[in-house]
């Protein structure tokens, strides 16, 4: 069995500038994990929003915990909230911008799991 707690998870600000914790990795030399995907936390504060960017070939889902923004996947535009998921297909240029006046927090699933190679700014 593997657990891991989000409150001892090392936060690190990844290349769109979220503020992420990757909970589930296959990848992660700690890890022996059979899963082709991987789970991120993430978070934005008040007024932020993350970088325009894409994964050329894996897609990905945020499912938001917490808070409310904007969701922008190639040029469409659409308001999220708590407990909504948004698919984001592959090359798709991605951004989310939270609009409340709380912390907006959200998983990042992707599939087949991150890898930095896969990640650019757009």
């Amino acid at each position: 069995m593997f657990i891991k707690d989000l409150i001892n998870c090392p936060r690190l600000v990844a290349l769109d500038g979220t503020d992420i914790c990757e909970l589930l990795h296959p990848g992660q030399e700690s890890e022996d994990l059979d899963m082709g995907y991987s789970i991120a936390h993430a978070r934005l504060g008040p007024g932020e929003a993350s970088k325009s960017h894409r994964l050329k070939t894996s897609s990905e889902v945020y499912f938001i915990l917490e808070g409310q923004g904007r969701m922008k996947i190639d040029g469409e535009s659409a308001d999220v909230r708590s407990g909504q998921a948004i698919y984001i297909p592959p090359g798709s240029n991605q951004l989310i911008e939270n609009m409340g006046d709380y912390s907006l927090t959200f998983l990042c699933i992707v599939y087949p799991a991150w890898r930095e190679e896969d990640e650019e700014l757009a």
